[in-house]
């Protein structure tokens, strides 16, 4: 609304004059002046008067610690008819400044519930709400009620909220996200994280938050083993400049991206992914997982055995495959299945038959095993193989259909008619050179 008079003159007049009455003690008096003012000034829609009218009433109340006086005004001022949004918006972050300042914890909680209803659904101080509630969370999170602080915060949809900065957005949605772990609500969880987009954190200055972000990522993933996952998030941290120039904390991101990998089951992603690590010139400083990732990218059997020998003492002491935790141990027998699923993989590339002893000796496993294993990789699309049980045979040469056959044949007709075209012309060349010599 247009200000219909400034009375700017008589607030800084009234201002000494209520602060002499607060200092003496005459709280409700320097209110009553302070009062009296206010509501000429509101209804003459003078915006900066009101102002420093309101936020003289916070200070008095929140100077002298009176916060239940403090809690009143507000709320009776908030509700006044006709009363500005932006004097509204000054006057709640006045009362913030002295949430800090409550000594006792009970009348602290009691000043943030009564700034949260003054400030609900009320647009113009949304982030002022945003602000309040993280505190009241904190509180709640102080005494491990995690359900409480949970619910409290999923009740503040930021990212609708134009007025805040993105910074404290996203660190807003990553604290949700947090406590949706602490919950273990991992549904919540994983929507809330799709609200991040992941290209902010290619801006400067928002190292730590990315940081925070896929820590918080590689969680969710790993409770839901999606294992291909965790290794992407460990790749958006080790690429992160911070983390990449550190000598002291790369190895140990980069010795996770190769673990959380080779854990991954076979697909073309994952191949790809591994013979790019293969290629990081970092990766030779970590000769334990170089030569994972070689047995691995190799066309060659990896036996059981080896592996636990030659990696088991150290890679069983780190997080990933910890033989204190039962995560660790379903880690390390996951590594067995994916070495033996490898091997199963370089069999049906040099094997065309073979019979179920032989392959029982070369995988080190049972033959009900074997077929278990066979069976995974071929109902997985990754080989091709028949098992004729009667025989005791597997073949994992994959039938050609007709129109392949033909097209074989023609090939095969067709290098042979060139080979006894050249060898037809060598003939005759042979001659011609033998007659030319006789003539001679």
């Amino acid at each position: 609304p247009k200000m219909e008079k400034d009375y700017s003159e008589s607030v800084k007049a009234l201002l000494p004059e209520v602060e002499q009455l607060a200092n003496s003690g005459q709280l409700r008096a320097a209110l009553d002046k302070l009062h009296a003012l206010e509501k000429k000034t509101r209804a003459a829609a003078d915006l900066w008067s009101t102002t420093q009218l309101l936020e003289r009433m916070v200070e008095v109340c929140g100077t002298a610690s009176e916060w239940v006086m403090l809690e009143q005004e507000v709320a009776a001022m908030s509700k006044k008819h006709g009363q500005l949004k932006q004097a509204i918006a000054k006057m709640v972050q006045k009362a913030m400044t002295f949430v800090d300042n409550v000594a006792d914890e009970q009348p602290r909680i009691e000043l943030i519930e009564a700034l949260r209803t003054v400030t609900e659904g009320k647009i113009h101080v949304e982030v002022e709400r945003a602000r309040l509630t993280r505190m009241r969370v904190e509180i709640y999170e102080k005494h491990g009620q995690v359900t409480e602080a949970c619910d409290t915060l999923q009740e503040i949809q930021v990212e609708t909220y134009g007025s805040m900065d993105r910074r404290e957005k996203t660190d807003f949605i990553l604290e949700q996200m947090r406590l949706c772990l602490a919950k273990r609500d991992f549904i919540r969880m994983a929507i809330i994280s799709h609200k991040i987009n992941p290209k902010y954190f290619q801006r400067e200055g928002t190292e730590d938050l990315k940081l925070r972000f896929y820590e918080l990522m590689i969680q969710y993933d790993l409770h839901e083993e999606n294992f291909l996952e965790v290794c992407r998030h460990y790749n958006q941290v080790y690429t992160t400049p911070c983390i990449k120039e550190d000598a002291a904390r790369w190895p140990a991101v980069l010795q996770n991206i190769i673990l959380y990998l080779v854990l991954s089951p076979f697909d073309n992603a994952q191949s790809d992914m591994l013979h790019r690590f293969k290629q990081d010139h970092n990766l030779e400083k970590l000769e334990l997982c170089a030569q994972l990732v070689k047995s691995f990218t190799t066309v060659e059997l990896t036996r059981w055995p080896a592996v636990e020998s030659i990696y088991g003492p150290e890679f069983r002491s780190t997080d990933v495959f910890s033989a204190q935790t039962d995560d660790g141990n379903k880690r390390w027998m996951a590594l067995r299945d994916r070495v033996i699923e490898h091997n199963v993989r370089v069999i049906a590339a040099y094997y065309t038959r073979a019979t179920i002893p032989r392959l029982t000796e070369l995988l080190d496993l049972g033959a009900d095993d074997v077929e278990a294993f066979l069976s995974k990789a071929v109902v997985s699309g990754t080989i091709y193989a028949r098992v004729d049980r009667p025989a005791g045979v597997v073949s994992f040469a994959k039938p050609r259909e007709g129109e392949e056959q033909l097209n074989a044949w023609a090939s095969d007709v067709s290098k042979l008619l060139g080979l006894v075209e050249k060898t037809t012309h060598l003939i005759a060349k042979e001659e011609i050179v033998n007659k030319i010599a006789r003539a001679i």
